[in-house]
């Protein structure tokens, strides 16, 4: 009977190590496909953040690595043409020339970003690009995207930006990575059923 209880002991200690590995781990699961930005035919800046994507995709436009930017995320019920978006705003305010810029305001979800972009950019003749967004999105994003871009020609690369907030050790003592990662986790859950 010892000798069971021991085993049993061992098995839970061992489980409960694999279980809080996992856990500490998260950060880096959810963040590992972020990578350093390569030349594209576009910068596709994501929505859903309050400018440090656009600031980011801003640079990587005035450092030559695409000549078009798409801003997605943009609600179509709030946007007129001609009246400038903050995005928009923020883009022109940090050198980007508006000619540059396309705004898609058909994209509510990861999904239709990764779709519609595919659609515009076979559109365009683009082959290639460079999507940008938070690190903790980066494993959704490629899953979706990959989904998305099948069966075409197309290719694309994650690049991240890069928030004070954001520790893919020490995800857990930051209350929003914490928030981040716990929420990318549920829609990493959610998206590989509904979309892969």
């Amino acid at each position: 009977m010892k000798g069971l209880a021991a085993t049993v002991s061992r098995f839970l200690l061992v489980l409960s190590a694999i279980g809080a590995l996992g856990f500490l781990g998260l950060g880096y699961i959810v963040s590992f496909h972020a990578a350093p930005p390569v030349q594209s035919d576009v910068i596709i800046v994501l929505g859903g953040d309050s400018g440090r994507r656009v600031k980011h995709g801003a640079a990587l436009y005035k450092e030559g690595y695409g000549a078009r930017v798409v801003l997605t995320g943009i609600d179509r019920r709030f946007y007129r043409k001609g009246h400038l978006n903050w995005r928009e705003r923020r883009m022109k305010a940090l050198g980007v020339p508006l000619n540059a810029v396309l705004v898609d305001t058909r994209s509510e979800t990861t999904w239709d970003e990764a779709v519609n972009s595919s659609a515009l950019m076979k559109q365009r003749g683009w082959r290639t690009a460079l999507v940008v967004s938070d690190p903790p999105h980066m494993l959704r994003l490629k899953k979706t995207w990959e989904a998305a871009f099948e069966g075409t020609d197309q290719t694309f690369v994650l690049t991240a930006t890069k928030p004070g907030w954001w520790d893919p050790l020490l995800w857990w003592r930051n209350p929003i990575s914490y928030r981040f990662v716990i929420s990318e986790v549920k829609k990493n859950l959610f998206y590989a059923v509904m979309y892969y």
